[in-house]
C-alpha cells in the first residue's frame, strides 16, 4: 500500500509519489525525533550499539526511510513492506546506504499484504513506521497493526495521517462542501480516513502506551503549481465520486488561480509516536 490524500487509483503511481516527495519531507515533525532516539538508546540499538531494527509498512517508493534513515545514528536494518512489487523495488533501490553519523543502512523487501501482519513480524523490530498509511486503514487493521507493535515492544511511528481539515488561499464558498464530501470518501470501506489518527492514539494508549501527536502540515505556496494542481484534481474527483460531479467551472477557477500563481494551500497531518512504557525517562 502506497498511500496519498486523494486515494484515487493513479494515486499509488510513482511519478505521484515522487511528485509530493518534497511536501511531504518538509512537513514530516522533527520533534518525534529525540524521544525516539532515547528509546532506541535505552534499547541498545542505534550509535554505539546493535543495529537499530526498522519495519516499514507500506513503503511506496521508501520516502519514510529516505526520510528517517539519515536522521538516525547508528547502524540500521529496513523491512520494507508493500504490496505492489514495482514499488517496493523503487524503495530497495533508492534508500539511503549510511546513517546519520555515516554506518551502514540495509534494506530487505517484504511482498504482503498489511492484513497479515502480526506478532512474529514484528518479534524483532524496534520501531514499526509508516507513511500516509493510517487514513487508509480500517478499525481492525490498525487493531492488529497496535497490537503485533505492543506484543513485540517495538515504538511506533505514522506520519502524515490527514485530519480532515484543509485550508485554501484564497478561499472559496464551495471549499467546505467539498471537504466534507472529501472526507466521508476517505471513509469509504470501512476506513478510518481523517478520524485514523484520534483511533490509532486511543487503541494504543489502551494498551498501555505512551502517545504524542505532533503537527505536520503540507504547507503549499503558488510556486507549487505542479503538485497544488495534481492534489486539487485528485481531491475534487473523489469529493465528485461522493456527492455527484463538481462543477466544471469550479475546477476551471481553481486551475486558473494555479497558472496565475495566486493559490495556496495548507493540508493538515498529524504525525504520532507510540512509545512502550517502563523504560526510564518514561513515566
Amino acid at each position: 500500500m502506497s498511500p496519498t490524500p486523494d486515494h484515487a487509483p493513479e494515486a499509488f503511481t510513482p511519478e505521484w509519489l515522487a511528485l509530493r516527495e518534497e511536501a511531504d519531507s518538509h512537513a514530516r515533525a522533527t520533534a518525534p525525533l529525540d524521544p525516539l532516539r532515547t528509546h532506541l538508546a535505552e534499547r541498545g540499538a542505534g550509535l554505539g550499539g546493535r543495529p537499530i531494527r526498522i519495519t516499514d509498512l507500506g513503503c511506496g517508493t521508501g520516502s519514510q526511510g529516505r526520510w528517517l534513515a539519515p536522521r538516525l545514528a547508528g547502524p540500521q536494518n529496513w523491512m520494507l513492506h508493500d504490496l505492489d512489487p514495482h514499488l517496493l523495488n523503487l524503495a530497495g533501490a533508492h534508500m539511503p546506504r549510511v546513517s546519520a553519523d555515516g554506518s551502514t543502512v540495509r534494506a530487505r523487501m517484504c511482498l504482503r499484504d498489511l492484513d497479515r501482519i502480526t506478532t512474529a513480524d514484528l518479534a524483532d523490530t524496534d520501531l514499526v513506521t509508516g507513511s500516509a498509511l493510517l487514513d487508509l486503514l480500517t478499525r481492525d487493521q490498525v487493531l492488529a497493526i497496535a497490537r503485533a507493535a505492543d506484543e513485540a515492544g517495538c515504538a511506533v511511528l505514522f506520519t502524515l495521517t490527514v485530519t480532515g481539515r484543509v485550508d485554501l488561499h484564497p478561499a472559496h464558498p464551495a471549499d467546505a462542501s467539498i471537504t466534507d464530501a472529501f472526507n466521508d470518501h476517505q471513509r469509504r470501506a470501512g476506513r478510518l480516513g481523517p478520524d485514523a489518527t484520534a483511533f490509532t492514539a486511543r487503541t494504543l494508549r489502551s494498551l498501555g502506551r505512551r502517545v504524542l501527536t505532533y503537527p505536520s502540515p503540507w504547507r503549499l505556496l503558488p510556486e507549487h503549481g505542479d503538485l497544488i494542481r495534481a492534489w486539487l484534481r485528485g481531491r475534487l474527483r473523489a469529493a465528485g465520486e461522493q456527492r455527484g460531479p463538481i462543477p466544471a467551472d469550479h475546477l476551471r477557477h481553481r486551475m486558473d488561480q494555479c497558472e496565475r500563481s495566486e493559490l495556496g494551500a495548507v493540508v493538515h497531518h498529524t504525525d504520532l509516536l507510540a512509545l512502550p512504557n517502563g523504560y526510564p525517562g518514561h513515566p
